[in-house]
């Protein structure tokens, strides 16, 4: 059991590690259009994420698929960088019945979007928790100690988007798609910033 919370907490830490924001960044994205009054799209956003990158964390770990790393390392910042910028197109609508202003979040490609995009990010997990495993021989426990841990650090990102988002919004009367449009384009902007500085795209742009 000690080995399992060991796992567990190197899993938590390793996606809430402000040191290695890429993850932090790409859960933020995919949350900056919804509040807490949307929290089962948000639930359904979250666990087709979470499909994505335990299919290719327990693949990858089990050296069942193989991959260029620095490659992974710099699809991570191209996904997070897609992902806010479909931020930009969400716009208010008013329903004909109700004076209420919402938004048009209900959008099902965004579930395939962030299945796609996990499958990228478990390829990323994988190599943190192959350096940790090394020559284990029985690594089942820890690979599943480890993606519960990423669970619960991803939970812990999500419910402080949606609570900052619920004080920016609801208690400070900040406009929603202000909020929206200035958060999509704080996230644009570092993800270009991990893109242009990706020493694999320096490589690449040398060829």
């Amino acid at each position: 059991m000690d080995d399992f919370l060991i796992y567990l907490r190197l899993g938590f830490d390793h996606i809430t590690d402000p040191s290695g924001y890429d993850h932090i960044l790409f859960v933020v994205a995919l949350c900056t259009v919804y509040t807490l009054r949307q929290w089962r799209q948000v639930l359904i956003l979250v666990t087709a994420f979470t499909i994505g990158h335990s299919v290719t964390l327990a693949l990858a770990t089990l050296q069942l698929i193989h991959y260029k790393t620095d490659l992974i390392e710099l699809l991570i910042p191209i996904t997070i960088l897609i992902t806010a910028i479909t931020n930009f197109t969400f716009k208010e609508t008013r329903s004909r019945s109700s004076s209420i202003t919402q938004f048009s979040t209900n959008r099902s490609w965004r579930y395939g979007l962030a299945l796609s995009f996990g499958l990228i990010h478990g390829m990323g997990f994988s190599n943190y928790l192959r350096s940790l495993l090394g020559r284990e021989a029985d690594i089942l426990k820890p690979l599943l100690a480890f993606n519960i841990g990423l669970e619960i650090g991803q939970l812990v990102i999500v419910s402080l988007v949606l609570g900052l988002a619920y004080l920016v919004i609801e208690v400070a009367k900040v406009n929603r798609l202000r909020w929206t449009l200035i958060i999509a384009g704080l996230v644009a902007g570092m993800a270009l910033s991990l893109i242009l500085n990706n020493d694999y795209l320096g490589e690449l742009m040398m060829e």
